[in-house]
């Protein structure tokens, strides 16, 4: 992947380290038609669940606690795959607690909403503190991916409520060596791994005048560990998401 090599070059070109959106409208679509930009999508980290027989290495039964935590569709998807291959029959009376609105709503792809205690957070995995405190006397499952959040396992520690982490699938790297002599005017990341994946394809990586933009404290951390430039910020109180951070640095170096 190569740096560009002229510093006043408006943005045209943006490479986001997310697989494309579904569906026809997306707020990167508006964006690229308000903009006049091509943005591409790839997966700069890819998921693969662990087997049933690792996961009956962890010696965890699902029938023993009597509530399930996601913080992801993924987990959704790998707790189901698992509780299939495994011959589990989750019971009606599971309770699930969902990091936000958007995981709950998935979470319908495999229960029937309405006949299910279901508990919402608003955006944070902090936010649903008080409804494990509520529900303090319960057996919490967390499934998650082998690299997980520190503040999450801190704020369950916190809690003080019983809970037992699964591991369910991992995050790899993606093989991006096709991207090699490819340029993009902005690169867009939302965590360490997408760094952590930029220099394990790319060792001799060169920011250049190479736009990187940057979703969240710990994704910050990572490109300034990497002695990278972090020219778009997000979130901000003026810019929320990504694309909104995207568009308001747009305004700006586009001028």
């Amino acid at each position: 992947m190569s740096d560009n090599t002229n510093a006043k070059k408006k943005l045209k070109t943006i490479l986001v380290s997310q697989p494309k959106p579904e569906g026809d409208k997306s707020p990167y679509g508006d964006l690229a038609k308000k903009h006049k930009l091509k943005i591409d999508f790839r997966p700069f980290i890819h998921v693969e669940g662990v087997t049933a027989h690792d996961w009956r290495q962890q010696r965890i039964q699902v029938l023993d606690h009597t509530c399930i935590i996601f913080t992801s569709r993924n987990a959704v998807d790998h707790f189901f795959r698992i509780c299939g291959e495994t011959r589990v029959t989750v019971p009606e009376s599971m309770k699930y607690f969902c990091m936000s609105e958007a995981i709950a709503y998935y979470l319908q792809k495999y229960v029937v909403y309405r006949k299910r205690k279901i508990f919402v957070g608003e955006r944070k995995f902090s936010d649903m503190i008080p409804l494990f405190k509520k529900h303090n006397e319960e057996r919490f499952l967390l499934p998650s991916a082998d690299k997980i959040k520190e503040d999450i396992l801190k704020t369950m520690d916190e809690v003080e409520v019983r809970y037992t982490r699964g591991i369910l699938y991992k995050t790899l790297i993606s093989d991006l060596s096709d991207l090699e002599d490819v340029k993009y005017d902005m690169l867009v990341f939302f965590s360490p791994s997408g760094i952590k994946s930029l220099f394990h394809n790319f060792p001799e990586f060169v920011q250049g005048d190479t736009r990187i933009a940057g979703f969240g404290a710990t994704t910050h951390q990572a490109i300034a560990d990497h002695k990278l430039r972090l020219d778009c910020v997000a979130p901000t109180p003026d810019a929320p998401s990504m694309t909104a951070a995207i568009n308001l640095f747009i305004k700006d170096s586009n001028k």
